[in-house]
């Protein structure tokens, strides 16, 4: 794929990535905005995201990302990044209006046919990566760069998950090489936490419950502790990470109430529980090993249903070996 010719003729481009953005949708997102408002600056471009979360104002221009979802006119090409466009939230309407719809993805669960122009490549350790090769390494600026990186070490886990490749490695030798504080980014962006984040990250841990004989731990945030709180969803990150890295567990759930009996739900595995199956199943999606979905019922109901495909997974796999 050629992102500028893709572009070719476009009056009107938009660019949005998935409800909740994490760290690579704002990192992909920013990336190739920034390229193309470089390359094509008389075109109007804009970008929809839900408000990214204040951690990520390092990027430069990333006041510019509308979070109001206004009327808009049709786009003459849309790109969606790093989801399937069901996962756009408000911008969705904008991406099926779109007289072309381009998907950037690295998802599993993505099959690869959301667009008129599909790039989905499920072993790219991040679609920031995926923005990378597309830009090329000699059209990178600093800013570029930089947004980019951020997504690539939140996707990585700052290059421990398995989804590392040699390839991300020296994507990410590259960007680096464009001189900005990579470890500043790094503490700022990924493991620095408010007072607030360390108190509701306590508070789950506190309550997380052991089951399957250890091998798998459950956390739940109701609404009224959320509230208690004062915590958004973007105080939430960060904590399913933690409770997988309880030795023995396979696989973690933690989950937060989201509506009368409404929860999303975060699964992370050590690698014999495949989360991204679990998660499709129930119209979430994601990767082997850390993925997500929404699932109504009472919290039980939730544990319940999804402990029946962990425990299926696990002793599929006991049977294997």
């Amino acid at each position: 794929m050629n992102l500028l010719e893709e572009c070719k003729g476009a009056k009107r481009i938009g660019i949005s990535g998935h409800i909740r953005p994490d760290g690579d949708c704002v990192g992909a997102c920013m990336g190739l905005y920034l390229y193309l408002t470089k390359k094509i600056p008389d075109i109007q471009i804009q970008l929809f995201l839900e408000k990214p979360a204040d951690v990520f104002g390092c990027i430069a221009r990333i006041g510019e990302v509308d979070s109001s979802y206004g009327e808009q006119e049709r786009f003459d090409v849309f790109f969606a990044l790093d989801a399937v466009p069901d996962r756009l939230g408000e911008a969705e309407r904008y991406y099926r209006e779109a007289h072309k719809k381009v998907n950037i993805d690295h998802h599993i669960s993505n099959k690869g046919n959301c667009g008129d122009v599909n790039y989905v490549f499920p072993k790219a350790s991040s679609t920031s990566e995926l923005i990378y090769r597309l830009i090329g390494a000699k059209e990178l600026d600093q800013d570029i760069a930089q947004a980019l990186y951020i997504g690539i070490i939140h996707d990585t886990g700052v290059f421990r998950y398995s989804n590392t490749s040699p390839d991300t490695l020296r994507a990410a030798a590259d960007l680096i090489s464009y001189g900005f504080d990579f470890n500043k980014l790094i503490d700022e962006t990924f493991y620095e936490k408010t007072y607030l984040q360390t108190q509701i990250l306590g508070r789950a841990l506190l309550e997380s419950i052991l089951f399957m004989h250890g091998r798998s731990v459950v956390s739940v945030l109701d609404r009224k502790t959320m509230n208690f709180y004062g915590a958004s969803p973007h105080d939430l990150d960060g904590i399913v990470s933690q409770l997988r890295e309880i030795t023995g567990v396979e696989c973690a759930i933690f989950m937060y109430e989201t509506g009368v009996l409404e929860y999303k739900v975060s699964m992370r595995s050590g690698g014999r529980v495949d989360v991204a199956a679990i998660a499709s199943y129930f119209g979430g999606g994601g990767h082997k090993r850390a993925a997500g979905c929404s699932m109504n019922g009472t919290s039980h109901d939730v544990i319940n249903n999804l402990s029946l495909h962990i425990e299926r997974q696990l002793e599929a796999d006991v049977q294997h070996d």
